[in-house]
């Protein structure tokens, strides 16, 4: 049985239509020829700035896999730096074959060439496989992030307002003293 031997590279603009398949799902939606001029920028952008960089790997002479790493602080209030390895991704048809230590010796090489200390990842927390991965590396899960789209978010952390300005708690207490009102009124009126 023979070995396919790996090899790690920076992306270059003929690997975008690849990794606009393989990163379908963390690109924005568009038409498939948008995504891959997407890439195109993003690639230009990581090679041209020594904080950033976009690793693939091949394997059998195919694109297996990709990398975004990109150096930053751990948060914006805790100014440590770190290499954040930005969605690793191998192609179904390649997994269990190193695709994914090798992204991941990448992102460790690249924080130890710039002096960094930490990683960080960002994986689905859908993804079980990917997650147990991470944990067997040695990544510890720290925090979550969550998404909601700005309208939705909108309407949860404020009434939603009818016309008028008149929002539907206001709208019962306002039929409620109307009813008292009514009730009031037939009780005094004489007969």
């Amino acid at each position: 049985m023979s070995r396919f031997s790996l090899i790690t590279r920076a992306a270059t603009r003929e690997d975008a239509p690849a990794l606009a398949q393989l990163w379908n799902d963390a690109v924005r939606r568009a038409d498939p020829a948008e995504q891959v001029a997407d890439l195109e920028l993003i690639i230009k952008a990581a090679a041209a700035s020594p904080e950033q960089r976009l690793v693939v790997v091949e394997y059998d002479g195919q694109l297996a896999g990709a990398v975004y790493l990109r150096i930053t602080t751990l948060s914006p209030l805790n100014l440590d730096p770190c290499v954040q390895a930005i969605h690793p991704r191998v192609f179904d048809a390649c997994r269990r074959h190193g695709v994914g230590h090798a992204l991941m010796e990448a992102a460790t090489a690249f924080a130890e060439e710039n002096g960094v200390l930490h990683v960080v990842t960002a994986v689905p927390h859908s993804s079980r496989e990917s997650n147990r991965f991470m944990a067997r590396l040695g990544l510890a899960p720290v925090v979550m992030y969550r998404i909601a789209p700005t309208t939705l978010l909108r309407s949860r952390v404020s009434p939603q307002r009818q016309q008028g300005g008149v929002d539907g708690r206001t709208r019962v207490l306002a039929a409620r003293r109307s009813l008292r009102r009514a009730r009031a009124e037939r009780l005094v009126l004489p007969d």
